[in-house]
């Protein structure tokens, strides 16, 4: 059998980012380039020359158009603010469609600079064309202007949420609203106009809609979600119907801005996760479900029509309708698997035409990949649980039990995709059978499934990964006694878990930028956000407000006594997610036991691997500590 791609061809960072299409369809705008030369290509469909635009070595994070003329690139740089502070920074980069950089919007803003995201809520269609910006503006106070009635809220804090109206060619904007302290973010129609402000209260960090219907001139609630979570069942505003999307019960339904009145837009759909939108109509056009591979529901019979067209030429790959021109005659189309990296399209409907955009891991093109596929497992307490399941290439015609590595997912609110994952395929190639459980709490599978994670991160959460190997070994793929668990954020703490409550399970683990230490972490948690603040909040839910002496009993700090097998820890020393503290303390939990640890550094890397040398780095050393400690051969 051929020697497998090397460890660069599966870290590499995806050569293209984004591609999306100008509303007229003449044009298509490209992110793409190498990691540290990221750069935006503007094509003219039908003609030559491709106008590029150099960004330098920064984090490419998407592209879209403002009109037919201006692209807006997005990107991310650091900044270190302080001796011990630094931070994250996305930015919008106005390009005109010959290439020529003409403005960072709000670049010279002097209070929206300190906001560490830039949220692009929307672009006028009507010429001279604005970009709707999130932004910030002076308070002018706590008991100022609109914020009068607040004056118990934001007394430390001089700014408070805007939305701008932002002129691409200069940069510069007009104050187009005024939010207050408990403003969190924006919906603007097709005019500019602001319709929705959402809103956190910093004090009982209840979530709520404003709304300004078209024609009204105050703003009043439209839907109160009662805690902290509701906000995860706003999903956007649509103008054509000045109505809001909820999920209310299972079902997405549209409520009106003017009175409050709800309209079910589909019956029950209990997995559904997000909508397809369409921007130039300003509305939803389909709905995303799905278990084992992502399908839309489409609103829309024309859309679906096209989808189901290239379901039939990309065979065995899931089809995303990326973008669209304004007539629909055009298509940006992205088509991936578990088994095959993604590849972008341009398809020309009315010449019937498919062609290749580019590819976004053009070295593992024609590379011998692992076999995935879907399972479901029954958990001790009869939960059903489904997961991914990769083997290595010619895994079947070996006959042979592979060894097992356990690769729970990060979150643990989210879930795997149907998508490819170049972890799961990069151990796949070096021998290894990969289970990827999607474990109780997981996204997608039903508000029931999800709250049944709550409170159980060092509990069921993790008896269902054991749960997992046994139902894999019960079928013969691989062997029970050689097994490894790895993982990254909730999967790293879950790796340390695994090694630390369930020893005898696993012969070694490895967390990438995992927590050891829970009470810690919301220990730095509240020196970040404060004892009663939002980001407290949103940690104590997910940790089911668990007691101290339970977040003790469940930190793999405490417990590395406990270890049996070698620990590998891998950590950004960037990471602003999950402090590189967390793996120093576990490494020094470790040496003091005497246990064996490796603990490896990734010098300029954040939380999510964003550097193609320090992801293959990772996966180099993971690779060299299976070898070691769990060969495959």
């Amino acid at each position: 059998m051929a020697a497998p791609p090397p460890a660069s061809a599966f870290g590499a960072i995806p050569l293209l980012v984004h591609a999306e299409l100008s509303p007229d369809g003449r044009r298509v705008a490209l992110l793409s380039g190498a990691a540290d030369q990221r750069v935006i290509s503007i094509a003219t469909i039908d003609q030559p020359g491709l106008p590029t635009v150099p960004l330098g070595p920064v984090e490419g994070v998407t592209v879209r158009w403002a009109g037919n003329d201006v692209v807006l690139a997005r990107v991310a740089v650091w900044e270190k603010l302080g001796p011990r502070e630094e931070y994250r920074f996305e930015r919008n980069v106005a390009i005109s469609a010959e290439g020529k950089v003409m403005s960072r919007l709000l670049g010279s803003d002097i209070n929206s600079q300190y906001l560490v995201g830039q949220p692009v809520v929307g672009v006028t269609t009507k010429a001279p064309v604005r970009v709707m910006v999130g932004g910030l503006t002076y308070s002018s106070g706590p008991s100022a202007d609109s914020n009068t009635k607040m004056a118990r809220k934001g007394v430390e804090n001089p700014f408070i949420a805007a939305l701008w109206s932002v002129d691409p060619a200069t940069g510069k904007g007009v104050l187009a609203e005024r939010g207050d302290y408990d403003t969190v973010g924006w919906a603007a129609d097709s005019n500019g106009q602001a319709r929705v402000r959402l809103e956190i209260d910093q004090l009982n960090h209840r979530f709520s809609v404003m709304g300004r219907a078209k024609g009204a001139s105050q703003w009043s609630q439209i839907w109160d979600g009662g805690d902290l979570e509701s906000q995860r069942n706003y999903f956007g505003y649509s103008e054509p119907d000045d109505a809001i999307y909820l999920s209310q019960n299972g079902r997405l339904v549209r409520m009106k801005l003017a009175d409050r009145s709800s309209q079910p837009v589909s019956g029950s759909v209990a997995d559904f996760t997000s909508l397809v939108w369409d921007d130039a109509r300003q509305t939803a056009v389909g709905i995303v479900s799905g278990a084992e591979a992502s399908t839309v529901t489409w609103f829309d019979a024309d859309l679906g029509a096209v989808q189901t067209t290239l379901l039939k030429v990309l065979k065995d790959r899931s089809v995303e309708l990326v973008n669209w021109s304004d007539d629909r005659t055009r298509f940006v189309v992205r088509a991936t698997s578990r088994t095959s990296p993604p590849v972008w399209y341009l398809f020309d409907k009315p010449r019937k035409e498919l062609s290749l955009l580019g590819e976004e891991y053009p070295d593992l093109k024609g590379a011998a990949l692992g076999a995935s596929r879907w399972i479901t497992y029954k958990a001790r307490d009869g939960l059903e649980i489904p997961a991914y399941l990769t083997l290595p290439p010619g895994a079947p015609a070996q006959g042979a039990k592979s060894p097992l590595v356990v690769l729970p997912h990060g979150g643990p609110g989210s879930r795997d995709g149907y998508g490819f994952d170049f972890l799961a395929q990069f151990l796949a190639t070096r021998g290894y059978a990969v289970l990827q459980p999607q474990f109780r709490g997981s996204w997608g599978f039903g508000q029931a499934f999800e709250d049944a994670g709550k409170g159980e991160w060092g509990g069921k959460m993790q008896t269902d990964l054991l749960d997992g190997v046994a139902a894999v070994a019960a079928t013969g793929a691989a062997d029970p006694s050689r097994v490894c668990i790895v993982g990254a954020s909730y999967g790293g703490y879950a790796a340390l878990a695994g090694a630390t409550l369930h020893p005898e399970a696993y012969k070694c683990a490895a967390a990438i930028a995992g927590i050891s230490d829970l009470g810690l972490f919301l220990v730095e948690v509240k020196r970040t956000y404060g004892e009663d603040g939002v980001g407290m909040e949103a940690w104590r839910t997910i940790l089911g407000n668990a007691p101290i002496t339970k977040l003790a009993a469940t930190s793999p700090a405490k417990l590395a006594a406990n270890v049996r097998g070698p620990v590998l820890l891998i950590h950004g020393d960037k990471d602003t997610v999950v402090p590189i503290e967390q793996s120093q303390l576990m490494a020094t939990a470790m040496k003091a036991a005497g246990k064996p640890v490796e603990f490896v550094t990734l010098t300029g890397e954040n939380h999510y691997l964003t550097k193609a040398a320090t992801r293959t780095q990772t996966l180099q050393a993971l690779e060299a500590f299976l070898a070691k400690n769990l060969p495959a051969n």
